[in-house]
């Protein structure tokens, strides 16, 4: 028998969220929440959407688990309040793990974590709680990712790594081989961090500029 869920979120996120739980896990979604002055439709992927204020109402902590499914806005704190405000109800909290990831490193997987598909996690990773990992990343040997983090697709984490609480890691990103990412860093798409980042720290990949001759005088295209 499958075990009841309910996702906190009614966006894409959520709507993601629903689906990979739906398809590649032993939970069954019964229900959305939000709270109360976002709700906009009693019901979202076919299920009801009730408010996050009353939801021990509608469903009993005993009987249903929780999962919060949201981004990284505010540096992930949005997320983390949700998350430990439904810890605070008495619900258990669910991670979400894919079954097309690799994983090496013993289940070290803390509450409320999203790990899609094509990750591979080495063995000696530890991973926190309510962390995102979005597909196809790469967590090297005996790194860790601090509690709050959310790291997009094809970031590579070297070995020995540490990643600290709030950061956001944009895709493509690289990080070298053991230094430590201080927290609330952000680390924009295509960065490459070869020493350790201080607390607060913003990093920006080079984008590419565009080239002065036009693709009408390009040949062989």
């Amino acid at each position: 028998m499958k075990k009841s869920l309910i996702i906190f979120g009614a966006g894409d996120i959520a709507q993601l969220a629903h689906y990979y739980f739906s398809t590649d896990s032993s939970y069954e979604v019964v229900a959305f929440t939000v709270d109360a002055g976002y709700i906009t439709a009693s019901e979202f992927c076919g299920v009801p959407v009730v408010p996050f204020e009353e939801i021990g109402k509608h469903y009993s902590s005993d009987e249903h688990e929780i999962f919060v499914a949201l981004s990284y806005s505010k540096l992930n704190q949005v997320r983390k309040e949700k998350y430990l405000a439904a810890k605070a109800l008495g619900y258990h909290i669910a991670s979400y793990v894919s079954s097309r990831a690799t994983l090496l490193n013993a289940g070290r997987i803390g509450e409320n974590c999203f790990i899609l598909e094509d990750n591979t996690i080495q063995p000696f990773v530890t991973i926190g709680n309510n962390v995102t990992l979005w597909s196809g990343n790469h967590i090297g040997h005996h790194s860790t990712i601090h509690d709050h983090c959310f790291i997009a697709s094809h970031v590579v984490v070297s070995g020995g790594v540490e990643i600290g609480e709030y950061c956001f890691i944009g895709v493509n990103a690289t990080l070298r081989d053991h230094i430590k990412i201080g927290e609330k860093c952000v680390v924009g798409a295509g960065a490459l961090i070869l020493a350790d980042a201080e607390p607060g720290g913003v990093y920006i990949g080079q984008a590419t500029e565009r080239a002065k001759v036009p693709s009408t005088r390009l040949r062989n295209i």
